[in-house]
């Protein structure tokens, strides 16, 4: 009996142990660092929403002379605003308007969060507060405002 055990090949409990605790090991710092991955791209996918938002309020700006107000918001790029009385300055002018719009639709940012927009027709506030939704943080929940780029 003594002789057929040495023969025998096979794994031991302990090396099979060592194994998975390596394999638990790799698969911690892979999920780790695919998390940051993760949050990494969500803020790059809000600075290009905030650039095609940024340009199509300059489109409008062009256009129409005043960029949409806080009330009309960013929806205002996607159609055009209702007209009640207003003039020249104080709004978009249907006949100015570009057909189609300036953007198909306006996105949620990547946390699922409206931007926020903010506007007396001469200038915007545009900005998206991260992913915890509210207004400064840091790292990932930072604010992304059109004034940064």
């Amino acid at each position: 009996m003594k002789s057929r055990r040495r023969t025998e090949q096979g794994f031991t409990l302990i090396e099979i142990m060592v194994v998975i605790l390596i394999l638990g090991l790799l698969a911690t710092l892979v999920v780790q660092s695919l998390r940051g991955a993760t949050d990494k791209a969500k803020r790059t996918k809000a600075i290009a929403d905030i650039a095609e938002l940024k340009t199509a309020l300059d489109r409008y700006y062009i256009d129409n002379g005043s960029y949409p107000t806080t009330d009309q918001g960013l929806q205002a790029l996607v159609s055009p605003p209702v007209q009640q009385g207003m003039t020249d300055s104080g709004g978009a002018s249907s006949s100015r308007y570009e057909d189609g719009g300036y953007v198909q639709k306006v996105p949620l940012d990547p946390w699922g969060n409206p931007y926020f927009y903010q506007s007396d027709g001469n200038s915007y506030t545009l900005k998206s507060f991260g992913a915890d939704g509210a207004e400064g943080g840091v790292g990932k929940n930072a604010d992304i405002d059109a004034s940064q780029f």
